[in-house]
């Protein structure tokens, strides 16, 4: 066994903040993209589609990042297991930040024809890459070095990096917007944010430089010869359990923040600065309220957090939608906002819940396999899906609803399969004598 005790351990606030800074920075190049797809990719890239199909061309691109990032997960996962979870944060943050920075410098089709969309899902494609091995390494070093009482605690800041990602990402579209004619913010404004992610992914180095490896993968003694292989045989059913426990959290997460900006710019008028401030707005609700829903997923466990956003997520789709194609910001923003309150009672505690699900030897591979499938079946298809439905419904898009209740129901039953995990204090678990 090795000495654990040779590394030190860093203060779980310093350790915290390091993983939040992060996933914050990944989860930042990769929603610009998604807001670039949902304002401006279409016409750029795809100016020989209609205006529809030009959107929906766009969210393809998108889509590929999804596909993507299981392949980074089992790429990155068994790094992880193998060589450490360090080593993964730093790799992962480079392809995803250079990735994204080359995305800002494609020229448009109008300057190189068919060869501009191709470089664009190339990018689009390691950018995923690059994610789908951010989120197992970030969360595993976090949960691996928290007191098992605050397990959830600790390891929910790496999920307040996406909601930080995504605000940062629209805040500096939302300016740009604000500030530039339409046709400035068409011909070179939408780059910008994409150019920013080079400096935000030295800053993430930056950070990260310091962090010490995980104490739980220091007392391994016997490491997976290949992760993926003894996952597949030994926790396959796990794996997809998992993946599809997750999908109504991708999906609606992605319908509230990529989807209803193409819908309430180009189907109902509404103005691209409102609507932005609208999802903005809901996001920083969602990310101030994930610790305080993790301290609970402590208190009571994960599986009946997760349940109760389900739950919370079947009852609130179809509101959703009506409250959303009323065009009013007031109503916008309640429609984006209960969907998210839905999301962070469920994924507040996923950081803590993944990991304890699969063994040490194979956690890396297991946990972000599992968590990055649930983005191919919930996140990769729904703005197209929800595009096409909306599209040929009336002004209420019934369909988007229907069919985000129907992700919300299979999530539900996954979750009702899988085991908690919280940890049993030791007081309650000893038996009582006398």
């Amino acid at each position: 066994m090795r000495d654990v005790h040779a590394v030190s351990t860093p203060s779980m606030p310093r350790l915290a903040a390091a993983s939040l800074a992060g996933t914050a920075i990944e989860f930042y190049d990769f929603f610009v993209y998604g807001t670039a797809a949902a304002l401006v990719l279409g016409p750029l890239f795809f100016p020989t589609f209609s205006p529809v199909a030009g959107t929906l061309a766009a969210f393809g691109t998108f889509g590929v990042g999804f596909l993507a990032r299981p392949l980074g997960s089992v790429l990155f996962g068994h790094i992880g297991d193998r060589r450490g979870r360090r080593p993964v944060l730093v790799v992962s943050l480079l392809l995803t930040g250079a990735s994204t920075v080359a995305v800002g410098c494609v020229p448009s089709y109008a300057a190189i024809g068919v060869a501009a969309p191709v470089l664009l899902l190339v990018l689009r494609f390691l950018q995923g890459l690059g994610l789908g091995g951010e989120w197992g390494g970030a969360v595993l070093l976090t949960a691996e070095h928290a007191p098992a009482g605050r397990r959830a605690l600790w390891s929910s800041f790496p999920q307040v990096g996406p909601a930080l990602g995504f605000v940062l990402a629209n805040g500096v579209m939302l300016m740009l917007s604000a500030t530039l004619s339409d046709a400035e913010f068409a011909r070179w404004g939408w780059r910008v944010p994409f150019w920013a992610a080079g400096a935000l992914a030295l800053a993430g180095l930056w950070l990260r430089s310091s962090l010490t490896e995980s104490p739980r993968f220091l007392e391994i003694d016997d490491h997976a010869r290949v992760p993926l292989v003894e996952v597949v045989r030994h926790h396959g059913r796990l794996v997809l359990l998992t993946a599809g426990a997750l999908a109504v959290g991708y999906a609606v997460f992605y319908a509230v923040t990529t989807w209803s900006l193409a819908y309430a710019t180009e189907r109902l008028g509404v103005s691209r600065t409102v609507m932005l401030m609208c999802v903005m707005g809901a996001v920083l609700v969602q990310g101030a309220l994930i610790p305080v829903a993790a301290l609970l997923g402590d208190r009571y466990g994960r599986r009946p957090m997760c349940l109760a956003g389900c739950v919370a997520s079947v009852l609130w789709m179809l509101p959703m939608v009506a409250l959303l194609a009323s065009g009013e910001p007031l109503l916008m923003f309640l429609a984006i906002l209960g969907p998210l309150l839905a999301f962070v009672t469920m994924f507040s505690v996923i950081a803590a819940y993944l990991p304890e699900l699969f063994e040490p030897r194979v956690r890396c591979t297991g946990a972000a396999v599992g968590y990055n499938l649930g983005g191919v079946l919930g996140g990769a298809l729904t703005p197209i899906v929800a595009t096409t439905l909306a599209e040929r419904g009336g002004r209420v898009p019934w369909g988007v609803g229907a069919y985000l209740t129907g992700i919300a129901l299979i999530s539900l039953v996954c979750f009702a399969l899988l085991p908690e995990t919280r940890p049993v204090p030791v007081a309650a678990a000893e038996p009582v004598t006398g």
